[in-house]
């Protein structure tokens, strides 16, 4: 079997992306790889289908158990034999598990590295026909990484038991020094295989942290039904929002790391099961996610780096759908994390990263631009998907509103923080301010036409710009630089982002949603195909997403297939897919087809009565009209029933005869009861010898007889 043919018939996708096949085929032919793609780039692939091809065992490092056995249910639910083994398993799983090892029906065994590192796993991979091992989230084998973890830089020990069998290496995060670092320690040949780090299905906006909570409240109260996580950086910060949001209306879980190891992996199912929509969490959590109908991703506070950044706003979007990430930006959280980081065991390093992640957070041209440099990416043209995009900033000369600023600076002998800065511009009445008599310097009251936010994102831009430095050391207090006296005596002139009001801001990063009439259909069929998926998942014990992703939904919604032909050609869909779920999916479509068509219908001919009258006198026939509007003969007969039944010109000689009409009007007219009224009972009387049809027609030609005798 090739890599094309695998891709095909278990993963149902016709095309490889970019380097995907080269990495697969490095592989194949016994050679070392380090991958580095983004999440949701198509990572796993590269070693899931050596795997299938090859003969052998794979055998995959995976961090955490909720990741295996994702991992290992989209495997299972695609037609190839995986399992995982980890502590949490009982003896009779260990024992399936260990038979089906021997038996050489697995191809992929999923592995936590403690237990890969145990003298009885050891054993245990002497006896097997490995056929590689792959290494995903491989960062953590690195210090630079910024989610270290010891246990993984024990790996290093795979090349020196087993020379001969090829590593391949994974992460969606990893800079230069990283990459390195990851191909030195694991002692693999520096074959890499990097993507594109570009994901333009996620549009960027970063918001001021002013009012957050209204502001993810509406946020979400626009995407009713979507699933998010919001990132925070403290564990009590997660509880309280997580509190806060279920107190508007919202189903929210907090997770951290201090929560007990049970709990914990009950929420994280209860998300990936789309039983909890919204997550509220410190960073702990996400790493052992793979759900792929995440919709967006929010930071609380500002991350410490670009990498976290990167990775945690990757776990949107994944199945290539549009998404959204929103981070809020405040000065506090850019002190606090100095902080942090000046008492790190590597404070240079980590306010470098800082820095780059302010410089995101502030950007004031394309953010995507920004965001890929720091991969070493470059981007040609700007992303038009990002808040800076959509809405370009003005700039104004700020020269003045700079000298200000750093005027009351100076005149408190620079003994003065961000905050203090701002309420002596602002003339502030505290009681603070007249105790160390800053009320009496020339610049109190100077700023008090604007607002605190716009002072505070004005300070931002001038921090940013190099006109202060903060002394983290004596109470973050600013301290000008020989370039911000050049501003402050006239000597530079200063170009400013304009600030308008918070509420201007709002209303600009407001997205718009347009919804066309063929997406409101396309909408209502994704929905039932949502609530079918829901009801298949439940019965199987996987994620809804594991059936089928969104993206496949939304293109079975758009294509409506029907066939077993047209069902092979959605993404997503391969041939154990589409024999497991693939044709229960074609009838919801097929019933949907049918109900829209004559809802359709209903509208432009009145009734669906008067369709079948129109059908009728452009000359189909009964079972012609039943095949094109999807209708047994015996309804499109019923229609025909009803419309002689209310005078409509129809002929019926196809139903019944003239003799077996005028026969039957005879017999009806003899019961005690009118037809109309008792089909059944007629029905019954006749034992069963005129259809329904018949009966009506029959009545009501009874009826047009009366009528005619009384009339003539």
């Amino acid at each position: 079997m090739t890599p094309q043919q695998a891709l095909e018939k278990y993963f149902g996708y016709n095309e490889f992306r970019p380097h995907q096949l080269e990495a697969i085929n490095t592989i194949l032919a016994g050679d070392d790889a380090l991958i580095i793609m983004p999440t949701g780039g198509g990572k796993s692939l590269i070693f899931q289908i050596p795997a299938v091809i090859q003969d052998g065992l794979a055998i995959v490092v995976s961090p955490l158990i909720s990741l295996m056995k994702d991992q290992v249910d989209a495997l299972v639910s695609n037609g190839i034999h995986a399992a995982f083994v980890n502590s949490a398993q009982t003896s009779a799983d260990k024992k399936k598990v260990l038979d089906d090892l021997y038996d050489g029906r697995t191809k992929l065994l999923y592995v936590a590295p403690e237990t890969l590192l145990t003298r009885n796993f050891n054993e245990l991979l002497n006896r097997l026909n490995i056929s590689f091992f792959a290494i995903d989230e491989a960062h953590c084998i690195s210090s630079w990484g910024h989610d270290f973890r010891p246990e993984y830089g024990q790996l290093s020990i795979l090349k020196d038991k087993f020379p001969n069998k090829p590593i391949v290496a994974l992460t969606a995060t990893a800079d230069r020094i990283t990459q390195a670092d990851i191909v030195k320690l694991l002692k693999i040949k520096d074959n890499r295989f990097i993507s594109s780090f570009d994901r333009p299905n996620l549009s960027l906006t970063v918001a001021p942290a002013q009012k957050r909570l209204q502001v993810i409240d509406d946020f979400i109260a626009e995407r009713p039904g979507s699933s998010g996580i919001i990132y925070t950086l403290s564990r009590k910060m997660s509880e309280n929002l997580s509190t806060k949001l279920n107190a508007r209306g919202y189903n929210t879980a907090f997770y951290h790391a201090q929560m007990e190891p049970s709990e914990r992996a009950r929420i994280q199912e209860e998300f990936i099961n789309d039983r909890i929509p919204i997550i509220c969490a410190t960073i702990a959590f996400g790493m052992g996610i793979d759900k792929s109908n995440v919709r967006w991703v929010m930071h609380y506070n500002l991350p410490k780096n670009i990498e976290g950044f990167y990775q945690q706003i990757g776990r949107a979007g994944r199945d290539g759908l549009p998404s959204d990430t929103v981070l809020f930006y405040t000065y506090g959280d850019l002190e606090l994390l100095q902080k942090f980081a000046m008492d790190s065991g590597q404070p240079e390093i980590q306010l470098e990263k800082l820095k780059r992640m302010q410089q995101y957070a502030e950007a004031t041209t394309c953010r995507r631009k920004i965001l890929l440099s720091y991969f070493n990416e470059q981007l040609e043209d700007n992303c038009g998907n990002c808040d800076v995009c959509k809405n370009p900033p003005k700039t104004v000369d700020g020269t003045e509103l700079a000298q200000k600023a750093l005027s009351a600076i100076i005149r408190t002998q620079e003994q003065i923080s961000a905050s203090m800065t701002i309420d002596i511009l602002r003339g502030s009445g505290r009681k603070e301010i007249y105790e160390l008599g800053y009320q009496d310097i020339k610049t109190y009251g100077a700023g008090r036409e604007l607002s605190h936010f716009q002072w505070q994102q004005y300070l931002m831009q001038m921090l940013h710009h190099g006109l202060f430095d903060i002394d983290y050391q004596d109470h973050h207090k600013l301290k000008v630089t020989p370039y911000g006296k050049k501003i402050l005596f006239g000597e530079k002139k200063l170009e400013l982002v304009k600030i308008g009001s918070f509420q201007d801001l709002q209303k600009a990063q407001k997205p718009k949603a347009v919804v066309s009439k063929k997406q409101h259909k396309e909408s209502k069929l994704f929905d039932k195909l949502r609530e079918l998926r829901s009801e298949i998942a439940q019965e199987n014990g996987v994620p809804a997403y594991i059936i089928f992703s969104d993206k496949s939904l939304r293109q079975m919604a758009e294509e409506r297939p029907v066939s077993r032909d047209e069902m092979m050609k959605i993404s997503g869909v391969g041939e154990h897919k589409y024999l497991q779920y693939g044709r229960q999916f074609s009838l919801i479509i097929n019933e949907f087809n049918i109900t829209e068509h004559n809802n359709e219908q209903s509208k432009i001919y009145g009734s669906t009565f008067l369709y079948t009258k129109k059908l009728l006198d452009e000359g189909l026939s009964i079972a012609e009209i039943a095949k094109k509007r999807h209708y047994s003969t015996m309804t499109i007969e019923s229609h025909v029933a009803r419309l002689y039944a209310e005078g409509e010109d129809v002929n019926v000689s196809s139903i019944i005869s003239e003799e077996q009409l005028v026969e039957l009007a005879v017999l009806l007219g003899e019961l005690p009861y009118p037809v109309d009224s008792n089909l059944k009972k007629a029905f019954e009387h006749f034992k069963e010898e005129f259809s329904y049809a018949q009966l009506k027609i029959g009545g009501a030609h009874l009826e047009r007889q009366k009528v005619k005798k009384t009339l003539f």
